[in-house]
């Protein structure tokens, strides 16, 4: 599936993640936290399709309900009693609805960081970064690959053994361990024999070197001067809501909050963004289609 949020300037994409995950992180009224939420996930289902459905059931969820339930068995303030524990520890209704407002930011936050994985690309990161921190910049590129890169690798060496009769379900449990040993064993001699290549690669074409240039296929044009701006003033306007009360909410000792109905709908705009972007991206495409 064509991405065109990801087509836009990696300055852009990354703007994009540093805000909404920070207010993810920072705004704790129940309206926020839906909002970051909803398009969380509209964001993943749109980028990974059926996978992203099937992860949310298979984890999220059981999370959530965990993080929900996990929180009231330990946090014993608030005023409102809605039943007593059998150790006689009173069971409330702002504990439970601070353990489920924990919960909903936890795994916005890891969906925003999914859809963060899938558009922010490891040559983005160079290019942002390069400059200013090349070896750290190189580093973090090579950490974020990391695991799809060991995980390809994983499934390559078990087909391997599968065609010699010697797959992950095959044999004893004991032959199954050493399997698992040899295959763990192989994986951390080809990431350190991999990170050796890319450093002596980087080293011979003189990555870091002052006054070195480098290629790049990316440009700042109107279309990224528009969204950066569209950020901007989205940033400026929740930032000052929120400083004077409009997204205000307390969980203690009884709830309290206010919200400013200006403030949520910018903030709802601006996690939207991406998925709006897209969408419009698929009519016109679809448009253009139906006149050839």
């Amino acid at each position: 599936m064509r991405d065109a949020f990801s087509e836009y300037h990696p300055l852009v994409n990354f703007a994009f993640f540093a805000l909404v995950l920070a207010f993810t992180m920072i705004f704790s009224h129940p309206a926020c936290l839906a909002v970051s939420l909803v398009c969380s996930l509209m964001f993943r289902v749109y980028l990974n399709r059926g996978k992203a459905a099937r992860f949310g059931l298979a984890f999220l969820l059981p999370a959530l309900l965990a993080a929900a339930l996990i929180n009231p068995a330990f946090n014993h303030e608030g005023g409102t009693i809605l039943a007593y524990l059998p150790g006689g520890n009173p069971l409330t209704l702002e504990s439970a609805l601070y353990g489920a407002a924990s919960a909903v930011t936890l795994i916005s936050v890891i969906n925003w960081f999914s859809c963060f994985n899938v558009v922010m690309t490891s040559d983005k990161f160079i290019y942002l970064s390069g400059r200013a921190l090349p070896a750290a910049s190189l580093i973090l590129s090579m950490s974020l690959r990391l695991v799809p890169r060991f995980k390809a690798q994983i499934k390559e060496i078990e087909n391997a053994r599968k065609c010699i009769g010697r797959g992950a379900g095959s044999g004893t449990p004991l032959q199954r361990a050493r399997g698992g040993m040899l295959i763990l064993s192989v994986m951390v001699s080809w990431a350190l024999e991999n990170s050796i290549e890319t450093a002596d690669s980087m080293k011979s074409r003189g990555y870091g070197l002052p006054g070195r240039t480098a290629f790049s296929i990316y440009r700042f044009g109107r279309r990224d001067r528009a969204a950066l701006c569209f950020l901007a003033a989205c940033a400026a306007y929740i930032i000052a809501g929120a400083a004077t009360g409009g997204l205000y909410f307390r969980y203690f000792p009884t709830l309290k909050g206010n919200l400013t109905v200006s403030v949520c709908l910018v903030y709802f705009a601006l996690c939207a963004s991406p998925v709006a972007i897209n969408l419009l991206e698929d009519i016109k495409w679809k448009a253009i289609e139906s006149k050839t």
